[in-house]
């Protein structure tokens, strides 16, 4: 059985345009092509990639945080209190019910989840670690694009496809990219967690299909431009979100504009209109269409609604910048991270927030047979059930 469905997981209709075999892509002649075998280096590549951003954090973002003055701010530790903490771990962080409240139920639920807050420190080193990754995948790319006919003429893409061979800096370019997205998926979860979570997954698994896709499907022309086409504008973010980090707000918001422009034009205007063209009608000038040309447009589509997510919120934070409102450290964590609900909001807000917290929570205390009333509680004199 096992058998049965690796056979079909490789056989070639899936994969290869109508009449052509993978013998035909076998190396010869002193030409290379894409194989499957290929990724397997990606996985320990991945690996080192964690190795390398651990020391990175610790003797290059680290210092460098130090010298741009980024210091985190003194907070409280709510007071230990078993009573509370089983009703912040089980009920829930963010009540939403009203009712009655009371002070020392308030200022404990503050303490308590600003301890569960990501530090300052933690926030600036894994934004320079990606600022340096995708400043540096942006210049490879360009180096490894820039200078190939197809990145000026996009249906040379297709020319002569499926049989067009790998050079070195190609087959590089592929597994590094491949192997720092899975380094982005293997530490999500002890990354900063940020209110686009399961987008983030949705994009890494879908930025890992495409490129393994068009790896074994030979798509490492497209491939190429795209991974470059990404890479234009993701440095621009990390970069403002340092100096956010550090304070430098007007250095922030200058950055911040350039890189809503640049995202805007890259994945707004040329992804679906050249890329998104490039991949979907040029090679039904040249084969007909099969399983692996739905596949990767399918994949392709899901990326660009991603993309116009996040644009959303983007061009949100740009008018705000525009019409005067400052991008303080509470609005630019990731841009690709923020929710409608979070934007904006004021300290009334935040102790509406907190009323309510504390209101569920003697409510909660009061409805239980389990635990005593709080030394603290306005309704301690109150009798509980």
């Amino acid at each position: 059985m096992l058998q049965t469905l690796y056979d079909y997981f490789w056989w070639e209709r899936l994969w290869l345009p109508v009449n052509l075999t993978w013998a035909d892509l076998e190396d010869k002649d002193g030409r290379v092509y894409a194989k499957a075998s290929d990724l397997y280096i990606t996985l320990p590549l991945a690996l080192l990639f964690l190795i390398i951003r651990y020391f990175f954090e610790l003797y290059v973002a680290t210092p460098l945080a130090a010298l741009l003055n980024v210091k985190e701010k003194t907070r409280l530790r709510a007071p230990p209190n078993a009573t509370l903490e089983h009703f912040y771990l089980t009920v829930g962080k963010q009540p939403k019910q009203s009712g009655l409240s009371g002070r020392q139920v308030e200022r404990w639920f503050r303490r308590r989840r600003n301890q569960d807050r990501p530090s300052l420190l933690k926030k600036f080193r894994e934004a320079s670690w990606r600022f340096t990754y995708y400043l540096i995948a942006f210049v490879a790319g360009m180096a490894v694009t820039v200078d190939k006919p197809w990145f000026y003429d996009l249906r040379k893409v297709w020319e002569g496809y499926p049989i067009q061979s790998i050079i070195p800096s190609q087959y590089w370019y592929y597994m590094i990219e491949l192997a720092f997205y899975w380094s982005l998926l293997f530490s999500i979860a002890s990354d900063v967690k940020r209110k686009d979570f399961k987008e983030q997954i949705i994009h890494h698994v879908a930025t890992i299909i495409l490129l393994c896709f068009s790896w074994f499907a030979n798509y490492v022309r497209a491939g190429t431009l795209i991974m470059a086409l990404h890479d234009s504008s993701d440095y621009l973010l990390e970069s403002a979100k340092m100096f956010n980090y550090a304070g430098w707000k007007n250095t922030c918001n200058n950055l911040f504009i350039v890189f809503a422009v640049v995202f805007i034009i890259t994945r707004l205007v040329i992804m679906p209109f050249w890329i998104l063209h490039c991949t979907m009608i040029y090679p039904l000038e040249f084969y007909p269409a099969f399983f692996g040309y739905y596949f990767f447009n399918s994949m392709m589509v899901v990326l660009q609604m991603l993309h116009v997510f996040w644009a959303y919120f983007i061009v949100r934070m740009a008018h705000k910048f525009i019409t005067g409102k400052e991008l303080g450290r509470s609005q630019i964590r990731d841009v690709e991270s923020e929710r409608p609900s979070s934007w904006g909001r004021d300290p009334q807000s935040e102790e509406e927030s907190s009323s309510r917290e504390a209101a569920l929570c003697i409510q909660w205390l009061h409805s239980s047979t389990a635990v005593p009333c709080l030394p603290h509680c306005p309704l301690h004199s109150c009798n509980p059930k």
